[in-house]
């Protein structure tokens, strides 16, 4: 695994390299704040509590993070290039994790960016910050889970206006599973059934991390599916 370090540096960096990373972040700033203060209603609530901003981010995540992972491997392909990056001493294994890594870590300094909401409330109010560390805790897990399904739909296609759409599906399929709106609608469903749907939401799986609880099972959740997509994303590769 000695070229996963290289790798990830030269993507990483490579994202800034470009107006657009800066462009993505400001606007994923944006978005996040409006939905938070304004959809979201945060002033009316009253309440020094960012529960509003996590529940819109399995939301945001679904476009903002299929827009970043739809070149991870589609452009390459496109390209050419990542034919040449093989012909290279480098594993495919390598490649995966190192590109994976270098947009969780951009994906990241986004989340992290949005840390004037946290100085919000901590001038509007007495937050209970247990709930808010976690929750950015579990928001970047989920981001990782989310990157992972996209660097899948990436690799299987060279076009990235496709990848992008079939990552739009997947993730928005996974987020619905949790909604109660959709619980609602397949309740003529035996209720195992309905639990077991909602137990690959996830909204499901967030939930926990925005209340301040950090279970087990949430963490295996978004461990598992990232390590799933990514193995997948190797398979594909190497055929």
């Amino acid at each position: 695994m000695t070229q996963v370090l290289p790798i990830f540096k030269r993507e990483f960096f490579g994202y800034f390299r470009s107006p657009v990373a800066y462009v993505f972040l400001i606007v994923f700033l944006v978005v996040s704040s409006g939905l938070t203060f304004y959809v979201g209603q945060f002033f009316d609530a009253r309440v020094a509590s960012l529960s509003t901003f996590f529940t819109m981010q399995p939301w945001i995540y679904t476009f903002f993070i299929s827009a970043v992972g739809m070149r991870l491997w589609a452009e390459e392909k496109r390209s050419g290039t990542w034919e040449l990056l093989f012909t290279l001493p480098v594993r495919i294994r390598e490649a995966v994790i190192g590109k994976y890594l270098a947009g969780w870590a951009f994906i990241t300094t986004g989340i992290l960016l949005t840390f004037p909401l946290l100085l919000t409330v901590g001038y509007l109010g007495d937050p209970d910050w247990g709930p808010i560390f976690t929750g950015y805790f579990g928001s970047i897990l989920m981001a990782g889970s989310f990157l992972a399904v996209c660097s899948f739909t990436s690799a299987i296609t060279k076009n990235q206006v496709i990848s992008f759409v079939i990552s739009v599906v997947i993730n928005l399929c996974l987020v619905f599973l949790g909604w109660s709106v959709l619980t609602d609608l397949i309740s003529f469903l035996p209720v195992s059934w309905i639990d077991a749907l909602s137990n690959f939401s996830y909204s499901t799986h967030f939930e926990g991390f925005s209340r301040g609880m950090v279970i087990f099972e949430d963490l295996a959740f978004f461990l598992s599916l990232s390590f799933i997509s990514l193995l997948l994303t190797v398979i594909i590769l190497e055929r």
